[in-house]
């Protein structure tokens, strides 16, 4: 069973420097129907002007991976790690018993496209940590690469969670499928383009939950950049 969560659905922020479409329930945005999925609990797509963004403010008990879309996102942690995340990177906080970052717009006159993503982790009070990891181009293109998993596979980052995502990039004939265990969900959203999923038509912001449903086909992308969890069989209260 495919639900779709539309692109023009989601709630919206606009601070003048940042502008932000949130998926799921989010600081000031707060819908009952929309507490996230299994444990994926926040999907925010985040505009960032030059030379703005997010000063130091605290994490704890949560596993936060951005995923830079246009431009660069500078990274400061009270970990000491420094970094700059541009498109193809995948950087990954757990922020586990406490940790503090900033995140700013690296470029002063270009703004930066990205996601912030939030997975709940299954373990409190771990040890914090930071990862990032560039995958090209070239081993997205037509295919799903697992980028985030729990025993880090593959070269992909380690999160503390029993979830698996993948990044895709489709365009014309290209398509991709993946089989899901019996006793899975998941969770596709389009980053950028249009993509079509399981006969279902999707265009950028648009979400869709996936239960009951053993394989996820990916098709007719346009330019199409996508994301893939691959989820517990978890429901949120009142979210079945």
């Amino acid at each position: 069973m495919l639900a779709l969560r539309k692109s023009n659905e989601r709630g919206q922020a606009n601070h003048g420097w940042l502008k932000s479409f949130h998926t799921f329930s989010f600081a000031s945005y707060r819908d009952p129907r929309e507490q996230g999925f299994s444990d994926l609990l926040v999907i925010n797509d985040d505009r960032v002007a030059p030379a703005k963004g997010f000063g130091q403010h605290p994490h704890r008990d949560m596993e936060i991976f951005s995923y830079v879309l246009e431009g660069a996102l500078e990274h400061q942690d009270s970990l000491g790690t420094g970094s700059v995340i541009r498109p193809g990177d995948v950087q990954l906080m757990s922020a586990g018993r406490g940790v503090t970052h900033s995140e700013f717009n690296h470029s002063a006159d270009a703004p930066v496209h990205f996601l912030q993503i939030w997975i709940v982790p299954s373990v409190q009070g771990a040890q914090p940590r930071y990862q990032q990891q560039h995958f090209t181009n070239e081993e997205k293109r037509g295919r799903l690469r697992l980028i985030i998993s729990p025993e880090g596979t593959d070269g992909s980052l380690s999160v503390r969670q029993d979830a698996r995502v993948y990044a895709g990039l489709f365009n014309g004939e290209e398509r991709a499928e993946l089989t899901l265990a019996e006793d899975r969900y998941a969770y596709v959203h389009v980053a950028q383009g249009s993509i079509t999923l399981n006969g279902q038509k999707l265009v950028e912001g648009d979400g869709v939950r996936v239960r009951n449903e053993r394989t996820l086909a990916l098709t007719e992308g346009d330019n199409a950049e996508v994301l893939v969890f691959d989820l517990r069989p978890h429901e949120l209260p009142g979210m079945a």
